[in-house]
């Protein structure tokens, strides 16, 4: 019996000297537990045998307490335990980027000294506990892209030292809590975004005084008016309303004043300054004539009848006094018709000859038909005779003529649904891209003209610029600048006959998406009439000198109709050249083969709605603009095989998404040299996903994309 008691002192003895891990320890193991795949190994230095996790990855101690748990973009799959909360003294969690799903356990929030909690890019959902209102610590709360959802809960308004508030792209519902901008003044960042968020704007929200940067409240549900008390915020403050449902006259006082309306758009009941849609005089908070400054409020509107204040009636006119009054009118036409008379007599038809229909020809002008006085408006000229024209310039700088353009050399680029483009090169080497039309539509010059003419006024160095046109029954041209190494589909994927292929390096590729974007945003934001472009795809990206991107044929569609082209509804869906098969060495593997020739279509770039014939909209182009992304990520066509079926590139994505491959299956193998830029290409990644969400409204705007693109390539830099 002595020895067994002996054998069970010597055994529990030996096991406290192997397992000795604290409680901190052990609760950080449970974390470990909780994960069921760690790709990357960022958990392996997690061991029992440990007296304390201060030596573990990822966690940081003071005075043997865990202050920091900090595992971000490790691709750690699994969900967050309750026992974190138990870390007595943490103040940082940061497991950005990863893979974690599940809810937010109310326990967490036990931690009461936590000030950062940064949870970005994972998968959780569920709604925030109530809890949270017991970190009275918190400055940085960043839980965006994710799929949080529910109301903010009453607590929130709790945590007054939060600094850095981020719940963007998620699916908060409700309205703000009561006390939201007077509770939480020390906030310098806030993003709202990419929710659905309703009620109205707290008008308490004016007091954040110490708000930073942008203050994006876009893409929510949020009604009623803008509270003027916005307008309080720091003059440098850019505040994002864009695509709710507000309504009423914008406020025109502090922060509020001096924007463009790219910060309202989106909000169909809005109206006033700087927006073009004026406020009737029945809409709340319009300026009526009795708040006319100049005024006073009590000025009686019938002293408006007054004769100099007397009180005396103002008398009409009498019947004599309007009788002459018409016939000096009349008189005075006849002199002026007399006038005009003459001078056409005199000085046009002086030294000119007339043609067969009767128009007065300039001998000094080489046949053109002028007037020298009362000439007719050239495109009433136009409209009337339409058999032969010269070429109109939309440029300052354009100083050749048709004759020029007519003669000199031509060599065929393309072939499409949409006419012939041509590489003119005139006789002092100017080098042109002609683009011939259809031969019909001779009745409709001054719809032509008129949309040729505002797309000629765009002007952006990532957009292809229109020089000039020509217009008859039997030619219309469209001539713009020759842009030198092709488009993007050819320098992503070659062309048949090609007997050298350099591959885009990821810089370039990264330049390219860079400049197209901010294409878009010009179209979209700043350009006269707001554009969509409607038909964006890599063969109408075009690369110059410095691969610098332009994006070209923006509303080729609608003129090639009003030519008598008569395209499809979009050009995109007529069959352009198939790129050539990629190298033995960079083709995808067995399971994944490129797109065939046969089935090369070019609808994969629309946006699912577009299939309904619905008018075209700005998300269009943003889905378009994503799929390009995922084709420049990947090297591969807008539709691959997977084993015997065809499926198109979002789907496969999706596909590879759910199915947890490797990041190297997704990649292009072009790109294997620039395996340092992974972090860029993944983030490249999740905003090409964004931009094709099925849901329009899901989709970002483009300007918010730029701005993102842009802050990854400074942190590139």
């Amino acid at each position: 019996m002595f020895l067994l008691i002996l054998l069970v002192l010597v055994l529990f003895n030996s096991n406290s000297l192997v397992s000795c891990l604290n409680n901190e320890g052990y609760a950080l193991l449970s974390f470990k537990q909780s994960i069921s795949q760690d790709p990357e190994g960022s958990l392996t230095t997690w061991n029992s045998s440990d007296e304390t996790p201060c030596s573990w990855n990822g966690v940081t101690c003071k005075d043997q307490k865990v202050v920091s748990v900090s595992i971000p973009k490790k691709k750690l799959y699994g969900f967050l335990p309750s026992s974190i909360g138990s870390l007595s003294d943490l103040r940082h969690i940061n497991l950005r980027n990863n893979r974690l799903f599940g809810t937010l356990p109310p326990r967490l929030f036990q931690a009461q000294g936590l000030q950062s909690l940064v949870l970005y890019g994972n998968a959780l959902s569920g709604s925030l506990p109530n809890q949270m209102g017991s970190l009275k610590y918190l400055q940085t709360l960043d839980l965006s892209q994710n799929f949080f959802n529910g109301s903010l809960p009453t607590s929130f308004i709790q945590c007054k030292r939060l600094r850095n508030l981020d719940l963007s792209q998620n699916n908060f519902t409700g309205s703000l809590p009561d006390g939201f901008g007077s509770a939480l003044l020390s906030l310098e960042k806030l993003d709202l975004s990419f929710n659905e968020f309703n009620g109205s704007i707290p008008s308490d929200m004016g007091n954040l005084s110490s708000l930073q940067g942008t203050v994006d409240l876009a893409h929510n549900h949020f009604t009623g008016s803008i509270p003027a008390s916005l307008g309080n915020l720091p003059e440098k403050v850019y505040i994002d309303l864009t695509y709710n449902n507000l309504s009423g006259p914008i406020p025109q006082n502090g922060a509020l004043m001096n924007r463009g309306p790219t910060a309202f758009i989106g909000n169909p009941g809005l109206c006033g300054p700087p927006l073009k849609n004026a406020c009737s005089s029945d809409t709340p908070g319009a300026s009526s004539p009795s708040s006319i400054p100049f005024l006073p409020n009590n000025y009686p509107p019938q002293d408006l009848n007054n004769n100099g204040g007397k009180g005396q009636k103002r008398r009409g006119l009498s019947k004599s006094a309007v009788i002459a009054i018409i016939v000096s009118d009349v008189i005075g036409i006849c002199l002026v018709g007399l006038l005009f008379s003459y001078c056409y007599s005199r000085i046009c038809a002086f030294g000119n000859d007339k043609d067969e229909n009767g128009y007065i020809i300039d001998k000094g002008t080489k046949g053109r038909r002028e007037c020298l006085c009362f000439r007719k408006d050239d495109s009433e000229t136009q409209s009337e005779n339409v058999e032969q024209y010269d070429l109109v310039p939309l440029d300052s700088q354009v100083a050749f003529d048709l004759d020029e353009l007519l003669k000199a050399s031509a060599f065929v680029l393309g072939k499409s649904g949409i006419g012939i483009v041509y590489k003119v090169v005139l006789d002092d080497g100017l080098t042109l891209a002609v683009r011939r039309l259809g031969e019909g539509g001779s009745q409709r010059f001054k719809e032509f003209q008129t949309e040729v003419e505002a797309i000629g006024k765009l002007r952006h160095p990532n957009i292809v610029t229109l020089r000039a046109y020509y217009w008859s029954v039997d030619e219309k041209l469209l001539i713009y600048d020759y842009i030198p190494n092709g488009s993007l589909a050819t320098a992503l994927h070659g062309k048949p006959g090609m007997v050298s292929f350099t591959p885009l390096s990821w810089s370039i590729r990264l330049k390219i998406i860079k400049g197209v974007a901010k294409g878009l945003v010009y179209l979209h934001e700043f350009s006269p009439k707001k554009y969509v472009h409607g038909d964006l795809k890599p063969n109408n990206i075009l690369l110059g000198h410095n691969m610098e991107p332009q994006i070209s044929d923006f509303g080729l569609g609608r003129l090639a109709n009003i030519a008598g082209a008569s395209p499809t509804l979009q050009s995109s869906r007529i069959a352009t050249e198939n790129p050539q098969e990629r190298q033995q060495k960079a083709a995808p593997s067995s399971e994944v083969a490129t797109v065939s020739s046969m089935n090369l279509g070019c609808n994969y770039y629309q946006a699912p709605e577009a299939l309904k014939v619905v008018k075209p909209s700005q998300k269009w182009d943003v889905y378009s603009f994503g799929v390009m992304l995922l084709e420049m990520i990947t090297g591969r066509c807008p539709l691959v095989h997977v084993g015997t079926s065809e499926m198109d590139l979002v789907n496969w994505i999706q596909l590879c998404i759910e199915e947890q491959k490797p990041l190297g299956d997704v990649l292009d193998p072009y790109l294997s040299p620039d395996v340092e830029k992974e972090e860029e290409m993944v983030a490249v990644l999740k905003i090409a996903m964004a931009c094709v969400n099925s849901n329009p409204e899901r989709r970002p705007v483009m300007r918010n994309i730029s701005e993102a693109l842009n802050r990854l390539v400074i942190s590139s830099e």
